[in-house]
């Protein structure tokens, strides 16, 4: 391991050289990739300093004890400095096995966000909406940017289907968690009686696939072009600006229509479809892995139910890892890290297992 960890930090110096050279600073395309790698790398770098000043005091006050003949006030300070300091090494020591596990490629990655309303109707669009809300409102919490991509709502305000890329450092390393079946118990709207219905969404959290990532043979695609729908009024667009791509040797459809430009509309729409095809591509070769040897957090199975809002009880909880927490209406409003924190914890603990076990 501290051979790896010299490494990294001799890695960590270099890249601060290069990244004050004139023909670094002048090419911004460089200088952005140089300091992603830097600023991955600075944090293991810090730990590392901070495990060699523990080990250094540590090994000067087990010499001083080792030796002997410390008047007792001296002893006592020595043997302070050896306790504080063995418990630093350790605690240090296992950070760096964690922060130095293989990184998941696609988390520096931009998402997109598609989420659906699954069973309970009207009930699931709403909530729909309600996640979409929660999730705007964490990635302005980190200032991260947001885009709708497409979005169909429903006459009280739901979506049955929204996607939205969100444009962030760090945004898929944190938010791909989020992948599988939300369940939702509470009152509707709708509800005369005032009984609890149980309504499902699903979330797919799909790394943003660049051109170089996934690239597209225009003889795979079928674009088609129609006018797009709306609630009527001065806002319906007239002409026929909408897109619809048909990915040809998988059938996988995306439209696009938010857009009063059919160019832009068939941007969109071609973003979505190439981050859906890198998407399939990952999950194939996940699925080639040994059940054993993939962890249940990671997998993002958009089958599995992984988490409950229970508005009666004001909880959540989060089945993959047991967790419940009693601040529904916080998270709601943006506050995920407490969630995706303990995600990332259960994520890491099972890969550093699997490391040690091999």
């Amino acid at each position: 391991m501290f051979d790896k960890l010299d490494s990294v930090a001799a890695r960590f110096e270099e890249l601060g050289m290069r990244l004050m050279e004139p023909n670094v600073t002048s090419d911004p395309a460089r200088y952005t990739e140089l300091m992603k790698e830097y600023r991955r790398l600075e944090p293991i770098v810090e730990k590392y300093r901070e495990y060699k000043s523990a080990k250094e005091a540590f090994d000067e006050a087990k010499e001083m004890l080792d030796e002997g003949g410390l008047d007792p006030e001296m002893r006592a300070l020595a043997q302070e400095q050896y306790d504080e300091n063995r418990e630093v090494i350790e605690s240090a020591s296992q950070e760096l096995k964690i922060l130095l596990l293989p990184r998941d490629p696609n988390d520096d990655k931009n998402v997109i966000v598609e989420i659906r309303g699954g069973a309970g109707g009207e009930e699931a669009a709403l909530f729909a909406g309600v996640l979409y809300r929660m999730y705007t409102m964490y990635a302005e919490s980190r200032g991260w940017q947001c885009e709708v991509l497409g979005a169909n709502e429903t006459e009280l305000g739901g979506f049955k289907e929204i996607s939205f890329s969100i444009s962030g450092e760090g945004a898929y390393s944190r938010l791909k968690y989020e992948s599988g079946v939300h369940r939702v118990q509470r009152v509707p709207e709708t509800e005369t009686q005032g009984r609890i219905h149980t309504s499902t969404v699903t979330v797919a959290v799909l790394p943003e696939a660049e051109e170089v990532d996934f690239e597209l043979d225009p003889r795979d695609l079928q674009i088609d072009v129609f006018r797009s729908s709306g609630a009527g009024g001065q806002h319906v667009n007239k002409t026929s600006s909408a897109i619809r791509v048909t990915h040809l040797p998988t059938g996988m459809v995306v439209e696009c229509q938010d857009e009063r430009s059919q160019y832009k509309n068939k941007d969109k729409a071609l973003k979505v479809l190439r981050s859906r095809l890198l998407d399939q591509k990952v999950r194939e070769q996940n699925d080639q892995i040994a059940s054993e040897r993939r962890s249940q957090v990671g997998t993002g199975d958009r089958s599995e139910r992984i988490r409950t809002y229970n508005y009666p009880q004001g909880r959540v909880t989060d089945h993959r890892i047991g967790l419940t927490l009693y601040k529904l209406d916080a998270i709601l409003d943006g506050a995920l890290d407490e969630l995706l924190d303990a995600l990332m914890t259960h994520d890491q603990a099972q890969k550093l297992q699997a490391a040690q076990e091999e």
